[in-house]
């Protein structure tokens, strides 16, 4: 029992032996470093109270919405005929055509026409086509020559001139 009791007494000096302050200079120098550094927050911003904005402008228009242009009170000599039936090309938007030839029945000459969708017309002098009322006025060999209607922002209606060039296959060789 003695050796019991010896052993106990020297495992309590061991265990009381390596429990000492071996890390005391650490802790020291962490105080030493904690002392002058206290943090500092900004005061949070002044709150401005809700001021309600009175919106009066209901018999404006909205300008987030198209607005459709009205057709002009007077008689205008360049105004459409509105009540025309339309023909196939006046589908289109003029850029997206391509003029691929011409050719020649008697006198009369011929554009040919081929749309977006790979459908091909025939046009001469007097047909319509594009979006903006365009007329033929005239077919050449290189070019089909339009008169368009367009509408500013007054609502009047102006007349510009517009061609379609004809398109040059490219020649692989």
């Amino acid at each position: 029992m003695r050796s019991w009791l010896a052993l106990a007494v020297g495992a309590g000096l061991v265990l009381a032996g390596c429990g000492g302050d071996s890390h005391q200079d650490l802790r020291a120098w962490m105080a030493e470093q904690g002392k002058g550094g206290k943090g500092r927050l900004d005061p949070l911003p002044q709150v401005k109270p809700y001021e309600p904005f009175a919106y009066n402008a209901f018999d404006l228009p909205d300008p987030f919405k198209p607005r459709k242009i009205e057709p002009a009170k007077g008689t205008s000599k360049l105004a459409p005929d509105l009540n025309r039936r339309k023909e196939p090309l006046e589908a289109y938007p003029l850029e997206s055509l391509n003029m691929v030839g011409t050719l020649q029945k008697d006198k009369t000459i011929y554009a040919l026409v081929r749309t977006p969708d790979k459908d091909l017309y025939q046009v001469r002098a007097g047909n319509h086509m594009g979006q903006n009322y365009g007329v033929i006025i005239g077919v050449a060999d290189g070019e089909v020559r339009l008169k368009e209607l367009v509408q500013d922002g007054a609502g009047d209606w102006t007349e510009r001139s517009s061609t379609l060039q004809l398109i040059q296959a490219d020649t692989k060789k």
